[in-house]
């Protein structure tokens, strides 16, 4: 009888062993306050915050609406980057890019939801709603409010022009868009975006500027402006013309600090690489 008991004591203790690490998980990726972290070489990293609320969220967008956020350690005050990955509205991954590591400074890198499963304006309003989470809650990993800039890859350019540029997004999680301390899109569109259009059924090669295209925002109080694209011969159709279009509107509505730069020698996918460099000059440069 003894033995009985001792063994179905054990195999209980075994099945709740088992059991465990699921219910754990589970519990952490409910938890919009905890995340997973990781220290190195005097950074941290925490992992997967869910950066929106609310019960009408879907499954899908509890998935997608995380974020990572990478910060030094070492207790002195640091910028802050938010960076949206590319990929067309249709793809991509968030990540920390390389050369944006260990260079004093944060980077909150952040995913959204994707064409098709959502449709525009979604992504606008999940990058706003991820810029807004990190002015209100940078502070507690010891960064400044006040030093949040934005920035992104392709589609992640044209979202961070999108939301420093058309006020509305950020309106709606009561941040002013002037807050933010810079903008630095990286061969982003700055007419509506081609997967805007294919979702309304218009063609790739037919520009249009409407209110989901950065240049239908221009305004002379806008943050700063740092416009970064590839060579235009490599870069994909008209970006490089388009950016410099919106440097052009920018000048003659009376914007003091726009700029541009054309890295000659690098196609769309290879010109975010030297692009990082510029970034970092651009923060370094900026003042509040």
């Amino acid at each position: 009888m003894t033995y009985f008991k001792r063994t179905t004591l054990a195999s209980l203790l075994v099945l709740i062993w088992l059991v465990h690490p699921a219910c754990s998980q589970e519990s952490r990726s409910a938890d919009t306050k905890t995340a997973d972290t990781k220290t190195e070489n005097g950074y941290k990293t925490h992992l997967d915050i869910l950066y929106r609320d609310g019960d009408e969220l879907t499954e899908y967008a509890r998935s997608r609406c995380r974020l990572d956020v990478y910060h030094p350690t070492d207790g002195k005050p640091f910028s802050t980057v938010v960076w949206f990955h590319g990929g067309g509205l249709k793809g991509g991954n968030k990540s920390v890019p390389k050369e944006l590591m260990d260079k004093k400074i944060a980077v909150v890198a952040v995913n959204y939801r994707l064409h098709p499963k959502v449709t525009s304006p979604v992504y606008i309003e999940d990058a706003a709603a991820a810029v807004a989470w990190t002015f209100k809650n940078i502070e507690r990993f010891g960064g400044s409010p006040d030093r949040v800039f934005v920035s992104g890859h392709s589609a992640g350019g044209y979202l961070t022009s999108m939301v420093g540029l058309d006020k509305r997004w950020l309106a709606a999680h009561e941040i002013d868009a002037n807050d933010i301390a810079g903008l630095i899109p990286y061969s982003g569109h700055t007419i509506t975006h081609f997967t805007v259009r294919d979702e309304r059924g218009i063609s790739g090669k037919q520009p249009i500027v409407d209110d989901l295209a950065p240049l239908f925002h221009v305004r002379k109080d806008a943050p700063p402006l740092l416009l970064i694209t590839g060579d235009r011969e490599q870069e994909l159709l008209g970006r490089y013309e388009e950016n410099a279009y919106l440097w052009r509107m920018m000048q003659v509505i009376g914007h003091p600090d726009t700029k541009i730069f054309e890295l000659d020698g690098y196609n769309h996918g290879g010109m975010a690489k030297p692009a990082h460099p510029l970034l970092l000059r651009f923060i370094r440069e900026t003042k509040n």
